[in-house]
């Protein structure tokens, strides 16, 4: 695996590659019918492979003009610690410099001991007088 050559393709991941790779790293239960609709709705999306096989993910979700969220960087555990996360977040920050006609506002939320990796692309905490802040919402259910 250490020597192994990888491959950034620009596509969605499957479901399938979603699903191992979300599940690779820890993030929860995984609602499969509910992520194939958020892949399909991505600005930008990219898959990093290795002998056909998808180690790496990440995609970029927002309003395609102002507002750019990174999401799902994530990488196979054995594969993490070789500079694929920022080969992908290079990528991902790329296309929105690329794509934005000004300023642009590019959000994430790290994952908890991952913030120091995202503030060396210049990723900043602007607590406490910025919060980031998100609401989880269920399907609410019929009387």
């Amino acid at each position: 695996m250490a020597n192994k050559p990888i491959e950034i393709v620009e596509r969605p991941p499957t479901s399938k590659e979603h699903q191992l790779l979300w599940e690779a790293v820890g993030w929860g239960k995984y609602h499969a019918e509910m992520a194939e609709k958020s892949l399909a709705n991505s600005l930008y999306c990219l898959v990093v492979q290795s002998e056909g096989n998808a180690v790496g993910m990440g995609r970029i979700v927002g309003d395609g003009a102002m507002y750019f969220y990174i999401q799902d960087v994530a990488v196979l555990p054995e594969y993490q610690g070789k500079r694929i996360g920022k080969q992908i977040t290079d990528k991902l920050l790329a296309y929105i410099q690329n794509t934005c006609a000004g300023p642009a506002f590019v959000g994430l939320f790290a994952a908890q001991g991952k913030e120091k990796f995202y503030q060396r692309f210049g990723f900043m905490d602007h607590s406490p007088g910025m919060t980031g802040m998100f609401l989880v919402m269920e399907k609410a259910t019929s009387l």
